[in-house]
């Protein structure tokens, strides 16, 4: 079984922004724990980021037709600020039929106004937020147990 972390703009600067709300793991040390967490359940997690919108498209493309063909069980999603201005990656994954977990490492009802609305959840086949990095590894648990009952 395996799994594709996504990460979107700004993650790579984990441990250095705005460590008050952030803390001070890098991705590398997010993308470590989620393939430890994926191999601890007997799957693989596939760490990727980007901070351009159309390369996550991209990505959640292939991991619609991985999904189909049984080689993906889903996506884990921190899409950083694009989760509350991108139309095209809510579309994206409803088009692809891939179940999509969206995460955030704050919890981002407790901050700024924008961050209040996602354009992601309505399309999630669930969301955690505000858990910190923990988050990923209870977005892999519930990926995994969704794609188990489902098979």
């Amino acid at each position: 079984m395996k799994i594709l972390v996504l990460n979107g703009p700004n993650l790579n600067l984990l441990g250095t922004r705005e460590p008050a709300v952030y803390g001070a793991t890098t991705l590398a040390d997010v993308d470590a724990l989620c393939r430890d967490a994926a191999q601890q359940r007997g799957a693989e997690a596939d760490c990727r980021q980007s901070n351009h919108e159309g390369v996550l498209i991209d990505w959640i493309h292939e991991a619609g037709i991985a999904h189909r063909e049984g080689r993906l069980a889903g996506v884990v999603f921190n899409a950083g600020a694009y989760t509350h201005t991108s139309i095209a990656l809510h579309d994206a994954i409803k088009g692809a039929g891939v179940p999509v977990i969206e995460v955030h490492i704050s919890n981002v009802h407790a901050r700024e106004s924008f961050r209040h609305h996602s354009w992601l959840s309505p399309v999630a086949a669930g969301i955690v937020v505000g858990f910190g990095i923990d988050g990923y590894v209870l977005a892999i648990d519930g990926l995994l147990r969704k794609a188990r009952a489902a098979s």
